[in-house]
């Protein structure tokens, strides 16, 4: 079982920064893809971007120039560096993480609030 814990949430002005983290722990054999997501109120939640173990990154057309994906295998450590945050980058920001331990799984954090507001 591998659990996720999000940290670094909080409110920030429009055009603020902010960086979120997400540390793995417990048993597995390797966790491949890591990403964020985030779910607004009366929203599905969408993914916010991802990135393989060898640092392949996926961004969603919205935060594209704004947001910055990394890991640190070596921590099974997940970051976001963001930038120019809008009003509408709140929402709540769950991490992600699949991975294999005598299958394969996909785990989720409980979330943080990132509430951008003036």
């Amino acid at each position: 079982q591998v659990q996720l814990v999000e940290s670094g949430g909080g409110l920030v002005q429009p055009g603020g920064s902010l960086r979120l983290s997400c540390a793995a722990s417990g048993s597995f054999f390797s966790i491949n893809t890591m990403g964020w997501y985030r779910q607004a109120p009366g929203k599905q939640r969408e993914l916010v971007a991802d990135v393989t173990r060898s640092g392949s990154t996926n961004y969603a057309d919205s935060v594209k120039g704004r947001f910055t994906i990394s890991r640190d295998n070596a921590k099974n450590t997940l970051y976001l560096q963001m930038h120019s945050l809008k009003p509408e980058d709140t929402a709540v920001y769950y991490c992600n993480a699949k991975g294999y331990y005598y299958g394969l799984f996909t785990s989720w954090g409980q979330g943080t609030q990132v509430t951008v507001s003036s």
